[in-house]
């Protein structure tokens, strides 16, 4: 894991459920990428100079596994430095920061009911990663240190 906040949260051993970037990535099913271009496609004619600025808006609809969605997008303000790759990864990047509430949300409430969604997580001997008890048990070799 190369996310330095992340890092430091480990290093302080703040190990209580919290969302992570694991959580973030595992909630969502699909993705789908657009230009503002390609949405008004179908629509009434429009003139060069919109399509021209519309080409430059990319979004990204990440459809999460209970069938909810977010958006996030991505404007180019200078379109010699538009790159379709580079702007659907921040359109993602987007649409992504947007689950952190919810799930965040979820968890809280899940904290405040006395039922964690989230079994508790321990550090993987082998490869210093966070399993669950349940993922351990069911791989022997695993040697797990309590956190």
């Amino acid at each position: 894991m190369n996310d330095p906040i992340q890092q430091e949260i480990e290093a302080k051993g703040l190990y209580a459920p919290r969302v992570t970037p694991a959580d973030i990535e595992a909630e969502i099913a699909s993705e789908h990428y657009f230009t503002a271009l390609d949405g008004v496609l179908t629509g009434a004619p429009i003139d060069t100079a919109a399509a021209d600025a519309l080409s430059l808006l990319t979004f990204c609809v990440l459809v999460l596994k209970n069938g909810f969605t977010v958006s996030g997008e991505s404007a180019c303000a200078s379109p010699a430095n538009f790159d379709a790759e580079i702007g659907r990864k921040i359109a993602r990047r987007s649409a992504a920061n947007k689950i952190w509430p919810l799930l965040g949300f979820s968890l809280r409430d899940a904290i405040h009911e006395g039922q964690t969604k989230h079994p508790p997580r321990y550090r993987c001997a082998e490869t210093g990663e966070f399993v669950t008890r349940g993922y351990a048990e069911a791989n022997p070799a695993t040697t797990i240190k309590e956190s």
